[in-house]
């Protein structure tokens, strides 16, 4: 007997004349479907196939892609704004006063910290989204994501200050170490900033000069009007007066400024008389601070100033004020004459009442009708 051999299924030919001979597949889309019910036409249903049903599928299948980037590029967008401001509110302390002055600084800080993750993470998600859409376009992607490991390879070797401006950029911002309005302190720089990026922070100084400095470069930074500032005033006084005096006058006229209403609002807390600061050849120099809003030190400075010279020079003058002497009264130094006339200490000792007719203001020289001798 001869062995069966299995024969394999030959497979059915497909009439072009059909449906599925028409549209090329066992499983035709609906626009193929469409027109081959319609005109029963074979040429039609293959230009349907070729040439529409296949781009508006690829196109349906891009738009939902993007369509999707776009809704979770939206929610991290929110969820980066809330967690960003809820981060910024959480790190707000002190009274009301500290509140209302950091409240705009803090807004600013929310804002520009938002935009910087938003930016990354809508890079991140439209990157994700073009490799799918060139996925689904028939590209091989291998050979692109290696090219792109070799080209971030060489871009993270050739451009490492330009990595590290933007790492230290994105630290800058997320520490607060400083924001648009500080007063700052870089190295020799010191001015107003008017713009902090990933890459620089603009600076303006004093002159007007602008500054463009790369965060990768600032090694440290001072700055003045971060929460509260405090105004430091060493005022010289002389070696005449009574430093506890002085220093009474100056804690009272500290405290009447910072009374007043005009300056309520400006300084925060009650100013304080340190003491006695540096000892000079001519002065002694005391120190009175104060506690202010930030960027208003210097106001408040020279506003003390003014009032303490005005306060030292009425105390000086009192104390420079001369006392009298009682009728009948005698000096120490009246032995050259009679007694009670030349020693008198009220007329050579005192230089107000010379050059009066009769008076020479010499000691021991006399009065008219008594002098030298009876």
């Amino acid at each position: 007997m001869h062995a069966l051999t299995a024969i394999p299924p030959i497979p059915l030919a497909v009439s072009p004349d059909s449906l599925d001979g028409a549209c090329g597949s066992s499983n035709p889309g609906i626009p193929c479907r469409l027109i081959w019910d319609i005109s029963h036409s074979q040429h039609l249903a293959e230009i349907t196939n070729v040439y529409f049903a296949g781009p508006i599928q690829e196109a349906l299948r891009i738009a939902f892609v993007v369509l999707l980037a776009l809704l979770v590029r939206l929610a991290s967008r929110r969820l980066i704004n809330r967690v960003t401001a809820r981060a910024t509110l959480s790190q707000e302390s002190g009274s009301e006063r500290s509140h209302s002055m950091l409240g705009e600084r803090h807004q600013q800080r929310a804002s520009a910290l938002g935009s910087v993750l938003g930016n990354a993470a809508s890079v991140t998600i439209f990157t994700i989204a073009a490799f799918i859409i060139l996925g689904d376009m028939g590209l091989n992607l291998a050979p692109i994501l290696a090219s792109a490991g070799v080209l971030g390879i060489a871009i993270g070797f050739g451009a490492q200050n330009l990595v590290q401006d933007f790492l230290a950029g994105i630290f800058i911002l997320l520490e607060d170490q400083y924001g648009v309005g500080d007063v700052i302190d870089i190295d020799t720089i010191s001015g107003t900033v008017e713009a902090v990026s990933l890459r620089i922070t603009r600076v303006r100084d004093v002159n007007g000069v602008i500054w463009h400095i790369r965060n990768g470069t600032i090694s440290k930074s001072g700055n003045e009007s971060h929460g509260w500032a405090r105004a430091v005033v060493d005022f010289p006084v002389p070696y005449e007066l009574d430093i506890s005096e002085v220093r009474q006058m100056m804690e009272g006229t500290a405290v009447a400024m910072w009374q007043d209403p005009a300056w309520q609002d400006v300084i925060l807390e009650r100013p304080e008389v340190w003491g006695v600061q540096e000892v000079t050849s001519d002065s002694v120099l005391v120190r009175v601070i104060a506690r202010t809003a930030p960027l208003r030190q210097w106001e408040v400075g020279r506003e003390l100033r003014e009032r303490l010279k005005l306060a030292l020079a009425t105390m000086a003058a009192a104390a420079a004020r001369p006392v009298l002497p009682r009728p009948g009264e005698t000096g120490d130094s009246g032995t050259a004459g009679d007694s009670g006339t030349a020693g008198d200490s009220g007329t050579a000792g005192e230089p107000w009442r010379t050059g009066r007719p009769g008076e020479t203001g010499k000691p021991g020289a006399g009065e008219p009708g008594t002098g030298g001798g009876t």
